[in-house]
């Protein structure tokens, strides 16, 4: 599937992932966001929303008010897009091949980019998964990536830091991700089987969702205020229209 998308596609969803959360983490400083929500923030909405909140933060060891400050930052503004992105293709020129590649390359969920790309037609909406598949295949290398800077930054900051300290934070949900991808591009999986799959991914995602809402202080949410909020809305305006402009360009 991935293979599917072609070599400039795969240039173009790499391209506005690295933009996108360069261009997040640089605007959340400039707006005093702390620095581990804006990553947060900034995996979410150039990755794959919630589930990339959640696979960043193994590295990043955020607090869990800013972990669900995150999903809801992605969440909304995936919403948006979800509803404002099928108005458009005729206003901006897109045919279905175009539009598909825009919608997987930028919106935040999986689920958003179906909704999304399906109401352009079939093919839109079954190239659009295939580009939002190849997106989040990019969380695994991203994620690692950040924990080998969290440990050069710790060992930078202390010397004297034991090797033990100083290792990579090793991103579990990351390697198994990866782990069943190969899998299922190995092994046919009977239908019947991804049925009961499906369910209990969605049933460990919601329990896990839920235990961090227990953990969180709606006080300590409130008290984040609007910035990282904006830094949301900035986020989902740069990688709509830097994606887009791509795909004007070479897509």
């Amino acid at each position: 599937q991935v293979i599917e998308v072609g070599g400039r596609g795969i240039g173009i969803i790499a391209a506005t992932l690295l933009a996108t959360f360069a261009f997040t983490v640089w605007t959340g400083k400039l707006l005093g966001v702390d620095r581990k929500l804006a990553q947060l923030i900034a995996a979410g909405t150039s990755i794959c929303g919630a589930s990339a909140v959640i696979a960043t933060n193994t590295v990043t060891n955020a607090h869990d008010e800013d972990v669900a400050y995150a999903v809801a930052c992605v969440t909304v503004f995936g919403s948006v897009a979800m509803f404002a992105y099928p108005l458009l293709p005729g206003l901006l020129h897109l045919d279905p091949h175009a539009f598909g590649l825009w919608t997987g390359a930028s919106i935040h969920e999986i689920a958003q980019v179906v909704a999304a790309a399906f109401q352009d037609g079939q093919k839109a909406g079954e190239f659009a998964t295939i580009a939002k598949l190849s997106r989040v295949m990019l969380l695994a290398p991203m994620v690692i990536a950040l924990g080998l800077m969290a440990a050069r930054a710790a060992k930078k900051n202390d010397p004297a830091a034991s090797a033990s300290s100083a290792r990579p934070p090793m991103p579990w949900f990351v390697l198994g991700f990866v782990a069943l991808v190969g899998v299922n591009s190995l092994i046919t999986v009977p239908a019947e089987a991804k049925v009961w799959v499906v369910a209990v991914t969605t049933f460990l995602l919601s329990v896990a969702l839920a235990a961090m809402g227990l953990e969180t202080d709606i006080r300590k949410l409130t008290a984040k205020g609007f910035r990282p909020a904006i830094l949301g809305a900035l986020a989902f305006l740069f990688i709509a229209g830097f994606s887009l402009a791509l795909i004007k360009m070479i897509g």
